[in-house]
């Protein structure tokens, strides 16, 4: 009888250096799991180095490796879509090519997962190789998150997971441009374990992800699943207007009974910066979620893929 199938998706965006290592765990992964016939799908999101000849070499050795390559950088958030639409496993695990996350760990994912899990999460315990800063904003924008949105969502959990077929046809029917794939993994429900695990700090290179880039993800994400942010430039240019309102009542008291006071100039100015602020604010939300909707409705393609090599060729 022919063994079930296991995918590993790995996007990758130049990972030359860690690649040889990744491969090697992934291949001694396949001895532990002795039920499940392993494809490993490398996503190229548009690598500049050598990734894509060393998954190319790989593949030529072992037909295990399949490999899509995107026309373009399209970022990791697009390069996981695609890989949802090629792979073939009905168990279908997620792993970054830098070695932060251990492969070995899919071993448990997988016990679970055959006790009727669709979604198997690692939750980090301990983030090695990461500064202090970088700690403290990620706790900082999950408690947020957690908060402000209109779905749970797993605190201090990246894309490390194990899916089922079902959790990944679902996810696959999410049609957005704009993705925050870790709040889908919350949105499709399903029965969820957690596992928690300690983070390893980088194999090899350098981190793809800066301060600027980690800003962006975080806005997509509180964009993505809540309205709050609408609400709250609601509430600020009510508060607002009742502020000014009864400062204007005070003017016009103080004017009546003392007669004209010149100074106050300060304060005035005070107050039209305070409420261009919030007009600014606001606009800018606005604005946020005015561009997602500019993007979403012109129906373009997720993504385009020059090369696929893989089981289904």
């Amino acid at each position: 009888m022919k063994n079930k199938i296991l995918s590993i998706i790995i996007p990758m965006y130049n990972e030359e250096e860690s690649l040889p290592h990744l491969y090697n765990r992934l291949v001694a992964l396949g001895e532990q799991i002795k039920d499940y016939e392993l494809e490993f799908l490398f996503v190229n999101d548009g690598s500049k180095d050598s990734s894509l000849e060393i998954v190319k070499a790989l593949r030529k050795a072992d037909k295990r490796v399949c490999y899509v390559n995107l026309s373009r950088n399209f970022g990791k958030e697009v390069a996981m879509g695609a890989a949802f639409d090629y792979v073939t496993g009905e168990a279908v695990a997620i792993i970054d090519a830098d070695l932060q996350d251990p492969p070995e760990l899919i071993v448990d994912m997988v016990k679970y997962y055959e006790e009727g899990y669709d979604d198997v999460y690692a939750k980090r315990r301990s983030r090695d190789g990461e500064t202090w800063l970088k700690k403290f904003t990620s706790k900082a924008f999950y408690r947020i998150l957690q908060k402000v949105s209109d779905v749970p969502i797993q605190k201090d959990t990246g894309d490390f997971r194990l899916l089922s077929r079902r959790a990944i046809e679902a996810l696959k029917s999410f049609p957005e441009r704009q993705r925050y794939t870790k709040g889908m993994f919350s949105l499709i429900g399903f029965k969820k374990k957690e596992i928690e695990f300690d983070r390893d700090s980088r194999i090899a290179g350098q981190t793809k992800w800066n301060y600027f880039k980690l800003m962006d993800l975080a806005i997509e994400g509180i964009v993505s699943f809540t309205i709050l942010p609408l609400r709250i430039s609601t509430l600020m240019g009510i508060l607002s207007g009742i502020a000014s309102f009864i400062y204007m009542i005070f003017v016009f008291s103080k004017t009546i009974i003392f007669g004209v006071d010149v100074p106050g100039y300060a304060s005035m100015v005070c107050i039209l910066l305070f409420l261009s602020a919030v007009q600014l604010i606001s606009l800018g939300i606005i604005g946020e979620y005015l561009g997602r909707i500019f993007i979403e409705v012109k129906g373009r393609p997720l993504y385009f893929v020059e090369e696929y090599s893989g089981s289904i060729e």
